[in-house]
């Protein structure tokens, strides 16, 4: 044995020190992942062919091997970590020889090129990446982060630690358009940090809140590490779930946990989203308490105040909070007394099958028991109880075709008890009045008329739901009822988006709030998955930005508006008429609708591609595109070399013998901190991508195999590799932020300033390990 290590931990170490040669090297950490790949593999080969790397493997066939089985002990939990007496044998690390593991890697590396990045399932979640990538550096070429950090400073700037606070906002914000943390330090950094200095606020309060916020990223959705994140951890806690449910004696997991082992990166989406603000409101609260302990250092400072009405306290209590709160609360009122609510009369041609029971109980007696141990006796004991019943009533009841008197009876009931207003249509009218009172409260001394107009179209279409429009009333019956009322609501709009243009705060926020909104709300509300939420995103951020290039110019963005608007139309359309025009029989209400889509698309189109004209004529589509070429490559570049270096690993063994050594602890939670307390320290030499692809796939199976939540695991790594970020002396984000601070701001200074920040993350841990709740909450009221 050379230097007394086992063959398989002088493997590892040969693979590591590879890597972070490969990684200070200078070259292309992209090119240097499959390089450490190939050398590691060739020194390991080596050592191995002249005898230096053995192996002490456990003899299967000794009698103290044979008696720990006979004792119920399963072979998976063997291992010399655990029973470091059983007796040993010398073998090489490579069994077979380096020539046949080499040729075993090579198929490998063909094959899951193919399965995750050629093709396979994954491939359609990995696209989102590339649109979300070009939808974050359009946002961030185009100059809206100046417009932000800008108006929130003027909002903010008045508070003590006001423009730290601005800084968390923004820093938010750019998280949820474009999740590249690189991108938004340095952005953050160019533009708000000279004026925090020159406002007198500490170096430090200024470098930690910049770089502390241009970490969420990481975590705010939509985030590119929990898209990478999430292909990886459904894969990992599918199989993992599989393995222990086969381990217990069960024939699947469905069977052993009573759900399908599913997690998607849409629900690990949902799951990140309160980590991310309650981290973005411990930002925020350190910096105004910090400012409040140390006024000199964080002054209040008065920013020029944007034109506009004035408008008085109770205006604005009664505009921008009563009126609004009224209509939330009046909404959801109405629809849980059923006045607001689904219209639908849509039947299934089928019955319902009868419900089974919550637990599978046709089991073997070792299933049973490891099913009892996981979900308890009383819940064994319901499930006995229901599938009892079951069995007394026959079985459970199959699903059969309906007859045309039993579907006529059924849609005869939804239409008595149906709603008096749609949900759709109630929720339109409460978005134009949230719009109106808002304008009203904005501009009090503007002209009320055409704002009035539309509150009377408003009105009308109320009116006209609940007496006119009835359950069967066709898409374009309702179209054509709710016709003239809609352009008088049109009309108050097109009033009140001149109100709220005046202000500058919503419109420099309101955009790209827009925008966040579509894409996480497409997402978070199960509307659709990642992929094409992000490809609006990708248009919506051209449109954007075309916009906002047109203004600079002094030219009419009116293509962009109307584009913007026939996207809706076609959503809109879409959603509420058939537009199978295929069929034998063809409504003409529906072959209007199709033709009315089919022109939004074409004019959608022409926006989008008249807004790539813009960018390009301008000098700003180019390196955009140029951008996310690099960003992407790079990222498909590093997932096929870390699939190199995986295979390298399991080639000699090294994954099998780092999970034998997690297995080896009884407590879970043990594990896990350990896991965790390593992807920290590996996150200070290690970019994200690197430890998603390489570290993730070796200790994945353990960690996702357990009793632990998969989103709770994956969302507490996520905020792990935040903190690694940050933390002094390694951390990614602090390299950012010294290549664009000003030459006053020390090394030092930046250290100082993150400290307080690092803690917090920490705490942010803390509290998701003590409340998993923050992680679970919304995927469980949204659900899937």
């Amino acid at each position: 044995m050379l230097f007394g290590l086992d063959g398989v931990e002088i493997g590892l170490i040969i693979v590591f020190l590879s890597l972070f040669a490969g990684i200070l090297s200078g070259f292309p950490v992209a090119f240097a992942i499959g390089g450490s790949a190939v050398i590691s593999f060739a020194i390991i080969a080596v050592l191995d062919s002249a005898g230096l790397l053995i192996h002490q493997a456990i003899d299967k066939g000794s009698a103290e091997y044979a008696g720990l089985i006979a004792e119920g002990v399963r072979a998976d939990a063997i291992s010399i970590f655990r029973f470091p007496d059983l007796p040993r044998f010398s073998e090489p690390v490579f069994v077979s020889g380096w020539e046949t593991a080499l040729d075993r890697n090579v198929s490998f590396i063909v094959n899951r090129m193919n399965e995750r990045v050629l093709a396979g399932q994954s491939i359609e979640t990995l696209l989102a990446v590339v649109m979300f990538v070009l939808m974050g550096i359009t946002l961030e070429r185009s100059k809206i982060a100046d417009d932000l950090l800008r108006t929130m400073a003027r909002v903010f700037g008045p508070l003590p630690g006001g423009l730290a606070v601005s800084v968390v906002v923004v820093g938010a914000f750019l998280a949820a358009s474009t999740g590249i943390v690189g991108a938004t330090v340095v952005t953050m950094g160019l533009l708000s940090l000279p004026t925090m200095l020159k406002n007198g606020y500490s170096p430090e309060l200024s470098t930690g809140v910049i770089a502390a916020s241009g970490t969420l990223g990481q975590i705010i959705p939509p985030s590119i590490v929990i898209v990478l994140l999430g292909t990886l951890a459904g894969d990992l806690y599918s199989a993992a779930q599989e393995q222990r449910a086969s381990l217990v004696g069960c024939s699947d997991a469905l069977t052993y946990l009573g759900e399908p082992a599913v997690v998607s990166v849409g629900t690990l989406f949902q799951a990140a989203l309160l980590p991310g603000i309650l981290l973005a409101v411990l930002y925020a609260a350190y910096a105004f308490g910090y400012a409040l302990l140390n006024p000199s250092k964080a002054p209040a400072v008065e920013m020029t105040a944007s034109g506009g009405d004035v408008i008085t306290r109770n205006e604005g209590l009664t505009w921008f909070l009563a009126i609004p709160v009224v209509l939330i609360f009046g909404t959801i009122t109405l629809s849980n007394v059923n006045i607001v609510g689904n219209q639908s009369v849509i039947v299934d041609s089928f019955s319902d099958a009868g419900q089974t029971a919550s637990l599978r109980t046709n089991v073997s007696e070792d299933c049973a028991a490891a099913m009892i141990d996981l979900h308890g006796q009383d819940a064994w004991d319901t499930a006995i109880a229901e599938q009892a019943a079951i069995n007394e009533a026959g079985g459970v009841t199959e699903a059969r075709a309906l007859s045309d008197e039993e579907r006529a009876a059924l849609v005869e009931q939804k239409i008595e008890d149906a709603a008096p207003v749609g949900t759709g249509i109630a929720v339109t009218v409460l978005l134009f009045a949230l719009m109106f009172a808002v304008a009203r409260g904005i501009a009090p001394s503007a002209n009320r008329a055409p704002v009035l107009v539309g509150c009377v179209g408003l009105c009308l279409i109320l009116l006209i739901d609940i007496l006119l429009i009835k359950p069967v009333t066709s898409p374009g019956g309702t179209t054509l009822l709710l016709a003239l009322p809609m352009l008088l609501v049109l009309y108050g709009a097109r009033a009140a988006a001149g109100m709220l243009g005046q202000n500058e705060l919503l419109r420099v926020v309101f955009p790209p709030l827009v925008l966040i909104i579509a894409v996480l709300g497409s997402i978070l509300g199960g509307i659709t998955n990642p992929t094409p939420a992000a490809a609006l995103g990708a248009g919506g951020a051209i449109l954007l930005a075309a916009y906002r290039k047109l203004n600079d110019q002094g030219k009419s963005g009116w293509i962009v508006i109307y584009g913007t608007f026939a996207i809706v139309v076609l959503i809109l359309v879409g959603t509420n008429f058939d537009l199978r025009v295929n069929q034998e029989t063809v409504a003409f209400e529906n072959r209007i609708a199709f033709l009315v889509a089919f022109l939004s698309f074409l004019f959608a189109m022409f926006s989008i591609l008249y807004g790539c004209a813009v960018l390009w004529l301008g000098a700003v589509l180019s390196p955009v595109v140029r951008e996310t070429a690099k960003v992407t490559s790079m990222v498909f570049t590093i997932l096929i070399g870390s699939q190199l270096l995986n295979l390298v690993v399991i080639s000699f063994g090294g994954e099998h013998y780092i999970q034998q050594f997690l297995r080896s602890f009884d407590n879970e939670w043990t594990v896990f901190l350990i896991v965790m307390l390593v992807l920290f320290v590996l996150g200070f030499v290690l970019d994200f991508l690197e430890i998603i692809y390489i570290v993730i796939p070796i200790v994945g199976p353990v960690i996702y195999g357990g009793t632990m939540d998969p989103k709770w695991v994956t969302i507490m790594i996520a905020v792990n590799l935040q903190t690694s970020f940050l933390t002094p002396p390694f951390g990614f984000a602090l390299f950012y932020l010294r290549g664009v601070a000003p030459k006053e701001v020390t090394t030092g200074h930046i250290y100082r300033g993150v400290a307080p920040f690092v803690l917090i993350q920490v705490l942010g841990l803390g509290l998701l390990a003590l409340f998993p709740a923050v992680v679970t909450i919304v995927p469980n009221l949204i659900g899937n």
